[in-house]
């Protein structure tokens, strides 16, 4: 395993980190035992860095994680989240920071955070989601500098909304935040344009999450799969986007053929590839999946020529022009 400086917090962190999304049970049917043997087999293969959130099974992701950790917490950096109180999702543009992240709030929520992974501080904090209305007055960063004071808190941040990732380039500028947390594969490559050099030029640590793109770019769908009731990836595939998904992803397999990489090893060493990126977080519900993810550390990094070509499958799906 590979260890990378993530920003200014100076931490040392595994390239590979281990996201704790789909333990917490929004990825379909997932046994607390298979949970944590992925986790300790992770850690086994060098992994240091965990992410997960208050919504992930609402906190049953970080009572998994604080069991495994339990007499090693001080070996492991956990980052976790806090969302924004009762409103809109994502943020609409009249939604006021001050209201859906006030200080009482965020303090009793990271009270939370912090009984549920069994733990006096948390090493990083990210709020789950921004909105570029409150950039002007990002009032619940002030809260949070009061948090890392006290200790509670060592570094803070925010994980971009998926909608307007560049949200958040004003905090970095102007210092709020400590890491980011983004995503970018090889179908999302809109922050190589602004958000990554950015970060990079304050110093902020990145965290890469989706770089399978919810699994698409693992080469495991088809147009046949189906995923049950509650899963996340049941919304976030509806209509035709699952087949539009295949069908892309087919057309990057024929990208890397000859490559040595397979599919979910090429997206992994895509993110890796640009110098701003700490970890990446692909999501690890068993042992194989965290020896697959962590193996691909070892391989040699993505040669120029092919990062170029992977860079011809940048999908702008959200608008009329962005093709099948």
């Amino acid at each position: 395993m590979k260890y990378r400086r993530l920003g200014k917090t100076g931490l040392r962190v595994s390239e590979i980190g281990f996201g704790a999304w789909a333990i917490g049970g929004s990825w379909g049917p997932q046994s607390d035992a298979d949970s944590v043997a992925a986790l300790n087999r992770a850690l086994d293969l060098g992994v240091n860095f965990i992410d997960t959130a208050a919504g992930y099974g609402d906190g049953r992701s970080e009572r998994i994680i604080a069991q495994v950790l339990k007499g090693g917490r001080d070996k492991v950096i956990v980052a976790t989240k806090t969302p924004p109180g009762p409103g809109p999702w994502p943020p609409s543009p009249y939604c006021v920071a001050g209201e859906r992240y006030p200080e009482r709030y965020l303090r009793e929520n990271v009270e939370q955070r912090l009984r549920n992974l069994a733990t006096d501080h948390l090493d990083i904090l990210q709020l789950h989601t921004w909105t570029r209305a409150w950039n002007r007055r990002p009032e619940p960063f002030e809260v949070l500098a009061k948090l890392k004071k006290e200790g509670k808190v060592r570094f803070v941040g925010v994980s971009t909304p998926e909608h307007d990732q560049n949200s958040v380039i004003g905090l970095m500028r102007d210092g709020w935040v400590d890491v980011v947390q983004v995503i970018y594969n090889i179908f999302e490559q809109e922050p190589a344009a602004e958000l990554l050099p950015a970060a990079a030029e304050a110093d902020v640590g990145v965290i890469v999450r989706v770089v399978f793109d919810e699994g698409s770019l693992t080469g495991k769908w088809t147009e046949a799969t189906r995923f049950a009731e509650g899963d996340f990836r049941r919304s976030y595939f509806e209509g035709d986007r699952l087949a539009r998904s295949v069908a892309r992803a087919a057309r990057v397999a024929k990208s890397i053929e000859g490559s040595g990489y397979t599919l979910a090893q090429a997206a992994i060493k895509f993110a890796l590839a640009h110098d701003a990126v700490g970890t990446v977080i692909p999501g690890m519900r068993n042992p194989s999946q965290a020896d697959a993810n962590c193996s691909v550390s070892d391989l040699p990094g993505m040669p120029v020529a092919l990062h170029k070509r992977l860079r011809e499958h940048n999908w702008l799906r959200g608008f009329w022009y962005s093709g099948k």
